[in-house]
């Protein structure tokens, strides 16, 4: 069956270049990587899907609510408990995107790569030697464009690579089609997952958000997806746009994260203000090149992330990010000192700590009468200068009074113990005398 299934495979490509160049579709040449999308998925997915996959979860257990502010409720996680520290690295690749995930569960090692970087570059397989990385387990491609796509190729002659995941749109650029051979030559499983689908790496929970289908838009149908280890999750929406966004909130899966990569390096196609509320991230993160031509990130989604005073990192101005957390705390670290114009609403420290573990046995402390802001009375202007406290979340905390304190207020959607601890520290909130 392993002999059947490469030759399969490889008369496959054959078939695809040749319909491909018979239709003036060639390789494209010059410093400007252009595409034509096309759509083979069905074939491509029955001539290599016969491997058995990551385990896969029933689709009835997926998220189904994006209301709930409560993690607890909202995405129980049996493994919790005494979990191995995970690095999410936001690889510096330019103008392009490339994210590692490395962890450990039960003593084994696992890795997990969303995204490629540039085609004119080879950070991320020199990236990934340095980490120490010998094989990937899931190599997810969000869709054909040549800053996400763009080292494929080196990365499947590098690593051994247990199984990718495409949308199944594809392109006939020199690009995409040097790295759909090297997956084809190789021993990797493929899949092109949808909307709901489920799977557990190890200790890690994937949700796929989108596409529910694909009509050949290579951006809008990015793959989409929530990692979730313990009571962290990491949203990536690749270049979806704001539609895409909204049918990820349509889906009844829940989009609600604690650190989201702001879709297309933070342009203004995406970022919806209702995707964001509805994802409610204490961390927001854009991957773009320094200067770049496009003006990526944009100054309204800047603003947007700051307004809503959502921490905001981006590879331009701190270089590779580096996030590290089991599963319950968690620590920023960049390669940089950096400010993201305007003003960055994140740290411009090189390390940014959300442990809670010190801050959690602190006696409540409310300020004298006279400055405080009596949550159960205040206006909603005035709960707006409470920090996370935006005009969203004032209504929402004034449907909810009276609060008997103010750790209280982790029933506002959006508010957990991160936000509580940034509110008290403030100082600002009380619940009167």
């Amino acid at each position: 069956m392993e002999g059947k299934t490469e030759v399969a495979k490889k008369y496959l490509f054959i078939m695809i270049f040749a319909i491909l160049v018979a239709c003036g579709q060639n390789p494209d040449q010059g410093s400007t990587e252009q595409q034509t999308v096309t759509n083979h998925s069905e074939t491509v997915k029955e001539s290599l899907q016969d491997k058995e996959k990551p385990k896969e979860q029933d689709s009835n257990q997926s998220e189904t609510d994006g209301t709930s502010d409560s993690k607890s409720n909202e995405e129980p996680n049996k493994k919790s408990n005494s979990l191995s520290d995970l690095k999410v690295h936001y690889i510096d690749v330019g103008q392009a995107d490339a994210t590692l995930f490395q962890y450990k569960s039960d003593g084994e090692q696992y890795t997990i790569l969303f995204d490629t970087g540039d085609w004119q570059g080879n950070e991320v397989p020199n990236y990934l030697s340095a980490q120490g990385v010998s094989s990937i387990d899931i190599l997810i491609v969000s869709h054909a464009d040549a800053d996400h796509s763009g080292q494929l190729a080196e990365v499947m002659n590098t690593f051994d690579v247990g199984e990718v995941w495409m949308s199944g749109n594809e392109s006939s650029s020199q690009t995409f089609q040097q790295g759909m051979k090297a997956v084809l030559a190789s021993d990797a499983d493929y899949d092109e997952p949808r909307t709901g689908d489920t799977f557990e790496i190890g200790s890690m929970d994937i949700t796929v958000l989108h596409p529910g289908s694909i009509s050949g838009n290579t951006n809008e149908e990015s793959i989409s997806a929530k990692f979730t280890y313990g009571d962290m999750s990491f949203l990536f929406t690749g270049d979806a746009d704001r539609d895409g966004e909204m049918k990820m909130m349509d889906s009844g899966n829940s989009v609600n994260a604690d650190f989201l990569q702001l879709g297309h390096h933070g342009s203004n196609t995406s970022s919806d203000p209702a995707f964001i509320d509805a994802v409610s991230p204490e961390v927001a993160i854009y991957s773009a090149g320094a200067d770049n031509q496009y003006g990526h990130p944009h100054a309204e989604v800047v603003s947007l992330i700051q307004n809503d005073e959502i921490k905001l990192y981006g590879t331009d101005v701190h270089g590779t990010i580096v996030v590290t957390t089991d599963g319950s705390d968690y620590t920023v670290q960049t390669k940089d000192d950096g400010t993201i114009s305007p003003s960055s609403s994140g740290s411009s420290d090189n390390s940014s700590n959300n442990d809670t573990s010190d801050q959690s046995t602190n006696t409540e402390k409310s300020p004298a009468t006279g400055d405080c802001i009596n949550i159960n009375k205040a206006s909603s202007e005035e709960l707006q200068e409470i920090i996370h406290i935006g005009p969203a979340r004032s209504e929402d905390l004034i449907n909810l009074r009276p609060f008997q304190s103010v750790s209280d207020l982790t029933d506002v959607s959006g508010i957990g113990p991160s936000r509580i601890n940034d509110i008290k520290s403030q100082g600002l909130a009380c619940t009167g005398g």
